[in-house]
């Protein structure tokens, strides 16, 4: 079956558009497609920083001829209504048109039969419209072509287009259309600088070889994987280690149509600015990857070698010098950046980090939750009492939650955002914090996302509750929730953060008790929830981390409807003990016991909903042992007092899995009951003393969960 080849060939391509660029590419080509009715058999998009490309595999030559049918009018009709259908289907008479027997009457049909075009013409149709209606994020007008009314925007200028179609055995065929003056052909072009040439192609495998010839690797992915050999390589013949960084390499890929990987250095002296500084400094100005040495592996923490003076950089020439004047260009911009970056970091090493703290008095932090320095108070007063909670010291947790802001203020964090909190530790170690104070100024961030590291270092972990705490209870507070897919303030992972932190830490932290505390700093101006209504946000509150913990559980693994089965049982803000009775309870299910217990206890369940609904009563209190007619009853009223006993004493000792282990004990009494047992016995007393019975199953298994809640 034939094939398309498309290429769109313009100016450069900033390279954070190119990915969805090739996605939108084949996306909109395919759709059209299959809704002209050619249905094909694989498409793949490439890019380059100069061309977008296409090929569709396994296209029919033609669309298939259509035959529909359509009904008309009733014989006899009014002839209006007659003269509409025949125009409306291309008849001369009605002839032409056949009847179709119906109760309500006899109609007119018509067969109306549509051939199929040659895909080249639906091509010719389908493809300017794409052109002209591409989602460019920004695009612009040029040259002459800029003055004509609804002239073709592109992200950059284009110059040709090739667009051929025909199957493996013949010569294609060029898909005939035009774009504001550019007309699809067969010609592109080479590299810029090392073969400029044009170039004629007929059919995919074709073009990417005479590509390659001509200095260009089409496919994103073979340019990301030579940078990153050839990168390693170079290090390597050196005895370093790249420093690997895949977004950084998803962004050189898309600055190169054929990478040439060099190594610079730089002057020793800057290595005594912290690594993430060199490395923001490199990565951020000239796009270039730092260098480690592996033999100071052993020295670091993170078991990774310290920076050497060295970078790698990634140039789109192959130069006859080797080199040597891309490199030097390098090395004389990285020196003038590592330069200015040395200063800021010596300049901040100046200040002490309580020295800035006067300046967030002026800072707003949101008009309706005051000023940073405010904010700074509130996480202060809140650290120090979570610091208990989580085993923290209090004094050291105070004086992290004092200085853990103060970086914002600083130099480096002004010219590199991405570095606040890392740069407050080097600070607070520089001036001779304790190490956990130090630790806190970076660790309070986290975690910033599901990958990310959680703090064990109980100060970072009280004062990283505190900031999330904060942050969560002022912009419900003001009335700032996440609605649908906007979330502006990062609430939902404020929440996630929370829990991770104390699932992870296993801490055992009221969350209502810190959410009211942290209600009590925030400014009354602007609140929807002033002090006098305090009770309302926690509650509030608690249902979006009950929200956000499904999320987590459900990312894990476990079933949204044991996390409902537990939530419903209240003391929710524990979220420790909910996720250890979801997990002890999931076990459970996953048992035979624990599914048929289930299915016994949603039984009495669902007989006691039908049964209260009708009296218009519930069943609750103890039975009447006298009114037990059936050894089946006795049994299960002994095996649900034991029951209790056993699951109680065991969730009180927070052993779930215990408790459930206790649970299992009531299914073959339950079984027994159901198979023996007529519920709504003729006598009312024993209808009634059956059904409390029933509600005792109901209650007995609320020492776990509401089994009312579980699905299945």
């Amino acid at each position: 079956m034939p094939d398309l080849l498309l290429e769109l060939f313009s100016e450069e391509i900033p390279a954070r558009m190119q990915a969805k660029a090739a996605d939108d590419l084949r996306r909109m080509v395919t759709d059209k497609l299959v809704a002209e009715g050619l249905v094909y058999e694989g498409a793949k998009a490439f890019v380059t920083p100069r061309r977008l490309a296409l090929t569709v595999h396994g296209i029919p030559a033609r669309q298939s001829d259509l035959k529909t049918e359509r009904k008309g009018p009733k014989i006899g009709a009014p002839d209006a209504a007659v003269q509409g259908f025949l125009k409306a289907t291309g008849l001369k008479s009605l002839d032409e048109a056949t009847i179709q027997r119906d109760p309500k009457g006899d109609f007119y049909v018509a067969l109306i039969e549509k051939p199929g075009r040659p895909t080249l013409d639906v091509l010719a149709d389908i493809l300017p419209v794409i052109v002209r209606t591409f989602p460019w994020p920004k695009s612009m007008r040029w040259g002459e072509r800029s003055a004509k009314s609804g002239a073709l925007t592109w992200v950059r200028p284009l110059h040709s287009i090739i667009a051929t179609f025909g199957p493996e055995t013949e010569e294609p065929e060029v898909v005939k259309f035009g774009v504001d003056g550019i007309e699809a052909g067969q010609t592109t072009f080479g590299h810029r600088f090392l073969a400029p040439s044009a170039i004629s192609v007929r059919r995919f495998e074709d073009y990417e070889a005479k590509l390659k010839a001509a200095k260009v690797v089409l496919d994103p992915q073979a340019r990301k994987d030579i940078i990153l050999a050839d990168a390693k390589q170079l290090a390597f013949a050196q005895g370093f280690e790249l420093v690997e960084d895949q977004v950084l390499l998803d962004e050189v890929s898309g600055l190169v149509e054929w990478p040439v990987v060099l190594m610079g250095s730089f002057d020793q002296e800057f290595l005594s600015i912290p690594g993430e500084v060199i490395r923001a400094t490199i990565r951020n100005n000239q796009k270039c990857f730092v260098v480690s040495d592996p033999k100071d592996s052993d020295k670091n923490p993170d078991k990774t070698g310290k920076l050497t003076n060295k970078f790698i950089l990634t140039a789109n020439i192959e130069a006859t010098d080797g080199g040597k004047a891309i490199i030097a260009g390098n090395e004389r911009v990285i020196r003038a950046r590592l330069s200015d970056a040395k200063f800021f970091y010596e300049t901040d090493l100046k200040t002490r980090l309580e020295e800035r703290l006067p300046k967030f008095e002026n800072i707003v932090f949101h008009e309706k939750l005051g000023t940073q320095g405010e904010r700074i108070k509130r996480i202060e007063r809140l650290a120090a009492e979570i610091a208990p909670l989580v085993g923290a010291d209090v004094e050291k947790t105070k004086r992290a939650a004092h200085l853990a802001k103060a970086d914002l203020l600083t130099e480096v964090v002004g010219e590199f955002p991405e570095l606040q909190g890392l740069m407050g530790k080097y600070y607070a170690l520089a001036q001779g914090e304790d190490a956990s104070v130090a630790a806190a100024s970076e660790e309070h961030y986290k975690p910033q996302g599901p990958a990310d590291r959680v703090p064990t270092d109980r100060v970072s972990v009280a004062v990283a509750l505190a900031d999330k705490l904060d942050t969560l209870v002022g912009f419900w507070a003001i009335d700032e929730k996440p609605t649908g897919s906007k979330d502006p303030y990062a609430l939902r992972r404020a929440a996630l953060g929370v829990i991770r932190l104390i699932v992870e830490n296993t801490i055992r932290l009221p969350i209502l008790k810190a959410a009211k505390s942290a209600i009590l700093g925030l400014p009354e101006k602007g609140a929807k929830y002033p002090a006098a209504d305090a009770q309302k946000l926690p509650g509030d509150l608690l249902s979006f981390f009950a929200d956000r913990l499904k999320v987590q559980l459900r990312d894990q693994g476990a079933r949204h409807d044991l996390v409902d089965a537990v939530f419903a049982l209240g003391g929710q803000d524990d979220l420790l003990m909910v996720v250890r009775r979801v997990e002890a309870l999931g076990k459970f299910l996953d048992s035979d016991d624990g599914k048929n217990l289930l299915a016994g206890a949603k039984r009495a369940s669902n007989i006691l909903s039908i049964e209260e609904k009708k009296d218009k009563r519930t069943f609750e209190g103890a039975a009447d042992t006298t009114l037990y007619k059936l050894d089946e009853e006795k049994a299960l009223a002994k095996a649900i007092d034991q029951v209790k006993s056993e699951a109680g004493a065991a969730v009180a000792k927070e052993d779930f899995a215990a408790a459930m282990s206790a649970m299992a004990k009531l299914r073959p009494a339950v079984d027994a009951f159901f198979d023996k047992v007529k519920v709504n016995d003729d006598e009312p007393k024993v209808r009634e003393n059956r059904l409390k019975l029933l509600n005792e199953i109901r209650a007995a298994t609320r020492a776990v969960a509401d089994f009312s809640k579980i699905e299945g």
